[in-house]
């Protein structure tokens, strides 16, 4: 008698699955399980994915009520060899930050040719221009947040050296391939601001819950055992050490 095969869908059928959807999202469980099935039925690549790997990324959204719909924009599983990663996105940090109640305003943005006007290193506080733009070529990115008891902090990344954090930390990018090929846009935004949240923002738990399964493969869901498996560190690009489950 041959062995059924493991689908995502035959997963999600299984009471323990449900029973964990069910746990965390309540009544809501059913819809983001059909959601999730649908999603995975209509793109191949996810259907190539092995099925756990898929179904604990989920898990992880779900546990910090992040839709992994692409229209929405704020988490999503993204293939790495045969398995899923858990990668959350710019808008589901913005949407984790805010929903800690500390945070008045939260951006990040590209910085086009011309717009940096100086640097104070001792600070760490940029001047700019947003009136001075003299081409349409981006040099950087910079990140905003200012929080309700009045503290504010910008950090800025030039081109280069977000270049250099996400060949570093990442093998496909290496390579000319994947996320970082694909959206260099989406990715540098995410890594700035993730930076400067995870190292002078006010971290809920959901937040560094979202910075350590950010890119990973969740080997284990209760235990939080997680293979980084696109991730290379590269001594060379030592000036930029990057606080502990920052990555890009």
């Amino acid at each position: 008698m041959s062995k059924e095969i493991q689908t995502v869908k035959s997963l999600l059928s299984q009471d323990n699955v449900k029973a964990k959807f069910q746990e965390i999202l309540k009544e809501r469980a059913a819809g983001f399980t059909a959601n999730l099935a649908v999603m995975v039925g209509n793109n191949d690549i996810l259907k190539r994915l092995e099925p756990t790997s898929v179904v604990s990324a989920a898990v992880i959204a779900a546990s910090m009520d992040l839709p992994l719909d692409p229209n929405i924009g704020f988490a999503a599983i993204v293939p790495y060899g045969d398995k899923a990663q858990f990668q959350i996105m710019t808008k589901g940090l913005v949407q984790l930050a805010m929903r800690t109640g500390q945070y008045k305003t939260i951006n990040v943005t590209e910085i086009y040719e011309g717009e940096v006007l100086a640097e104070n290193r001792l600070t760490g506080e940029y001047t700019f221009d947003f009136t001075a733009k003299t081409s349409e070529n981006v040099v950087g990115y910079a990140a905003y947040f200012s929080l309700l008891n009045g503290f504010e902090k910008t950090v800025y990344w030039p081109i280069d050296k977000i270049d250099k954090h996400g060949k570093r930390f990442s093998k496909t990018y290496k390579k000319g391939v994947g996320l970082w090929k694909e959206d260099f846009d989406a990715m540098a935004k995410k890594t700035v601001l993730k930076h400067l949240l995870s190292k002078w923002g006010i971290l809920s738990i959901e937040m560094q819950k979202a910075i350590k399964f950010d890119q990973a493969v969740v080997k284990d869901v209760d235990a939080e055992d997680v293979d980084y498996v696109d991730m290379e560190a590269d001594k060379s690009f030592a000036d930029d050490e990057p606080i502990e489950g920052v990555r890009g």
